[in-house]
């Protein structure tokens, strides 16, 4: 008997994708953004030749915008 009911739910749902931020300086600082259900800050190096960096608390990505300059 078939219900339309998935038969493992959680196999199906889809996480949602991490925060992207643009930012124009290489250095920066990421505390989740949720005050209290954030996380402890921690700052960031943005290397100019891969563009990006993640947290490795939150995923956010943090992008390079143009050349860094």
């Amino acid at each position: 008997m078939t219900t339309g009911t998935p038969r493992y739910p959680s196999r199906q749902t889809q996480l949602p994708a991490p925060e992207i931020e643009t930012v124009t300086a290489t250095r920066i600082a990421c505390d989740g953004g949720e005050g209290a259900l954030g996380h402890p800050r921690v700052w960031l190096s943005i290397d100019p030749k891969v563009g990006f960096v993640e947290c490795g608390y939150c995923d956010k990505r943090f992008v390079l915008e143009g050349d860094g300059h």
